[in-house]
C-alpha cells in the first residue's frame, strides 16, 4: 500500500482476482480494478455495446464490489499506514463465513446482485467498518452533504449521514453488488434485457466464501477505484 495519500478510500466485500466472481464481475463492468485494465464486457442481444457501456459507466469506477464502508477522506492527521493497521485489527475480530448465493434483482433505480438468504453475517461486517473506522474519517464536505441530501433522503437517513458519512448503512444497509448504474428514463425492454443477460451472465458462479475485506483507493477526485490489498477476516 503506498504511503502517499489518497483522495479517497473504500472498504468493500469484493473477491480476489483470481476468483471466478471477481472475473465475471469486472468483465460484465468492463474493468478491473485490480490490473486497471480495460475488459470486453458481454455482449446484449438489441443493446448496442455503446448503451451497455454507459448503463454500467457509474459502477465500473469503483470495480466488482459490495460497499462495507463507502468512500470517505482521512482526518486530518491519520496516515494510510494507520488506516490498514485499523483494517487489520477489525478484520482480526471477525470470522470467515459462506455468503449467501446472490441473484439479479432491481434496487430503486439500477439492478444489482444481492442475497437470496439472511445474511445477518454481512451485516455484522459493515456495521464494524462503519463503526469502528470512522475515527478515521474526515468529515463530509458541505458539497457532498448537499449532493446527498438532494436525493430525498429520510430523517433516519440524514442522521446516518451526518452521523457515519453515509446514509445507507447499519438498519438502513443492504449488501448489494451494483450492475448497473440509474435507470431512469431507460425503456422496460432495455432493462428487462439487461437483467435477463445478467442472470446468464452470473449463473454459473460458485458458492462464494466471505473471508476478507478489500482495501481499496480513489487516487485523486473522480479517478477509478484501484483495488489495494485484501486483507483475512480473523487472521
Amino acid at each position: 500500500m503506498s504511503t502517499e495519500p489518497a483522495y479517497r478510500y473504500a472498504i468493500y466485500y469484493a473477491p480476489r482476482p483470481d476468483s471466478p466472481e471477481w472475473q465475471a464481475g469486472s468483465r460484465w463492468l468492463g474493468r478491473c480494478a485490480a490490473s486497471q485494465q480495460t475488459l470486453t464486457p458481454p455482449e446484449i442481444p438489441g443493446l448496442p455495446a455503446a448503451e451497455f457501456l454507459h448503463l454500467t459507466a457509474a459502477p465500473r469506477r469503483y470495480g466488482w464490489h459490495g460497499t462495507l464502508k463507502a468512500p470517505f477522506a482521512l482526518a486530518p492527521g491519520v496516515t494510510p499506514a494507520q488506516l490498514r493497521d485499523a483494517v487489520y485489527s477489525l478484520c482480526r475480530q471477525l470470522q470467515p463465513f459462506d455468503l449467501p448465493a446472490l441473484q439479479v434483482a432491481r434496487l430503486d433505480d439500477f439492478l444489482a446482485m444481492v442475497p437470496t438468504g439472511a445474511e445477518p453475517a454481512i451485516n455484522a461486517v459493515q456495521r464494524a467498518c462503519v463503526t469502528q473506522l470512522q475515527p478515521l474519517a474526515a468529515p463530509l464536505p458541505p458539497a457532498e452533504l448537499q449532493r446527498r441530501r438532494a436525493a430525498g433522503l429520510t430523517p433516519e437517513e440524514d442522521a446516518l449521514l451526518l452521523r457515519w458519512g453515509y446514509p445507507y448503512v447499519l438498519e438502513r444497509y443492504r449488501f448489494h453488488c451494483s450492475l448497473t448504474g440509474p435507470l431512469r428514463g431507460v425503456a422496460p425492454a432495455v432493462i428487462d434485457a439487461l437483467q435477463a443477460a445478467a442472470q446468464s451472465w452470473f449463473a454459473h458462479l460458485p458458492a462464494s466464501r466471505f473471508d476478507a475485506v478489500a482495501l481499496l483507493a480513489e487516487p485523486s477526485p473522480g479517478a477509478d477505484f484501484v483495488l489495494l490489498e485484501h486483507m483475512a477476516l480473523g487472521a
